[in-house]
């Protein structure tokens, strides 16, 4: 299992973008993310190489615009 964002998730063997896209992450949306993976933050071209395991541990960061 995967944590992502506290929750768990059977995503062990699936790449970082297969897990993503299973929780609606598209192209675009990917452009508004942080993601936090094992403690390290990582860049947008390190997504593609990242084979998710069991115990990984990930936070997703979403930006957001407006002001008060």
């Amino acid at each position: 299992m995967v944590t992502i964002n506290g929750e768990k998730y059977a995503f062990a063997g699936k790449s970082l973008l297969e897990g993503l896209s299973a929780l609606d992450y598209d192209e675009d949306r990917l452009k508004t993310i942080v993601i936090e993976y094992n403690e390290i933050i990582l860049r947008k071209e390190d997504y593609e190489g990242i084979s998710l395991k069991d115990g990984d541990v990930m936070e997703i960061v979403c930006f957001m615009g407006g002001g008060c």
